[in-house]
């Protein structure tokens, strides 16, 4: 189907449609679901700010049932997946239902593991509300939830029948929520490319206009990572970076502070760190280290990184999936616009990094 207005991007089983006539294209797809039963997944932002346009364009969806969760990263949880096991199954859905996941990350990553393992795996689209899901969460066949305080440590691999990204969601956003998705956008520039870069450090959220082509450049960055790696055996790992000290830094916050940090603003934090190991040991220049620390910086509030908090990070370092043998792994920057992964890193030079964050923000 042509439809103008549309940038469409192939990935490995499925299609992402990014424009401000995303929803037209759905309505195609969802004609194959006329007879199934339809479920949109959906938190109270969405429920309020995007839910009715959602539904008012796709005639499709004016008899689906809506599954409402709370917001935040603290409800990606086991205990909320089984809650919506058990409301799929009560409404008797069958392996033919199709379940919308209209959010961000949360709601994406969550919502396509719920539906990767009911019933064996029912049908899933993603519709992201956010910068963060509609640049990275949505795209790549993650799904996941979190589990005794570890980031998206169970889930499975599994694409999207599709994802819609409607940029005009944007506009429901506070500025907060915008810059921690245009974290992943300054990663993706980070470790792939530096024209991006340029562009992305001047600013790029404050046009609407801009939007979709920053969506379009870094999915079809991340994408063309995913294509060549889609189960994080090699290259894919290059879009963990910042992700091995911000993790942490955003696992330790969910649980100890009053205002969680989101996760881009624990990522910024994280490159921050990483760039000055990549420095020390994987030839980052100094000048471009200044660049890269002053930029992210410049966009993000100061988040002070106490000492007495360093064991539980690199405990909680310890503790991530993308380790192997029970050593520290990092994506570090060869130079602005590339990197490479599976790099060591000791626990010394981990804590350096902190140290030199917190010298960062004291400036």
């Amino acid at each position: 189907m042509s439809i103008s207005n549309i940038v469409n991007i192939k990935t490995n089983t499925s299609d992402v449609f990014i424009g401000d006539d995303a929803f037209s294209v759905l309505n195609e797809y969802l004609r194959a679901y006329h007879n199934a039963k339809i479920f949109i997944l959906v938190d109270e932002n969405t429920l309020e700010h995007c839910v009715t346009e959602l539904i008012t364009q796709n005639e499709i969806l004016h008899n689906a049932e809506i599954l409402e969760i709370d917001s935040g990263e603290e409800n990606k949880t086991l205990d909320v997946c089984y809650q919506l096991w058990k409301t799929l199954a009560e409404y008797k859905a069958d392996r033919n239902a199709l379940l919308i996941n209209l959010g961000g990350g949360v709601i994406t990553d969550m919502g396509g593991f719920i539906a990767s393992t009911y019933k064996r795996g029912i049908s899933f689209i993603n519709v992201p509300t956010t910068l963060l899901s509609q640049i990275d969460a949505s795209v790549g066949g993650k799904t996941g939830v979190d589990f005794e305080g570890l980031k998206n440590i169970i889930g499975v691999f599994n694409e999207p029948k599709g994802v819609f990204i409607y940029p005009n969601f944007l506009k429901t956003l506070d500025k907060r929520q915008m810059l921690s998705g245009y974290a992943e956008a300054l990663k993706h520039a980070l470790i792939k490319d530096v024209e991006y870069w340029e562009e992305l450090k001047d600013g790029m959220l404050s046009d609407a206009e801009n939007w979709t082509k920053l969506i379009t450049r870094s999915v079809n960055i991340k994408n063309e990572i995913v294509l060549s790696d889609p189960l994080e055996k090699g290259e894919r790992k290059l879009l963990n970076f910042g992700h091995t000290i911000g993790h942490a830094v955003e696992s330790f916050s969910l649980e100890n502070d009053k205002v969680p940090l989101c996760h881009g603003e624990a990522i910024a934090i994280g490159m921050i760190c990483e760039s000055y190991i990549s420095n020390m040991i994987n030839d980052l220049t100094a000048v471009e280290l200044e660049n890269v620390s002053s930029t992210i910086n410049s966009f993000y509030s100061a988040y002070t990184l106490d000492e007495s908090n360093y064991h539980s990070y690199i405990e909680l370092m310890k503790n991530d999936k993308k380790n192997e043998s029970n050593k520290i792994n990092f994506t570090l920057l060869s130079s602005i616009g590339s990197a490479s992964f599976n790099k060591e890193v000791g626990v010394d030079l981990i804590l350096e990094s902190l140290n030199y964050y917190n010298s960062i923000i004291a400036k």
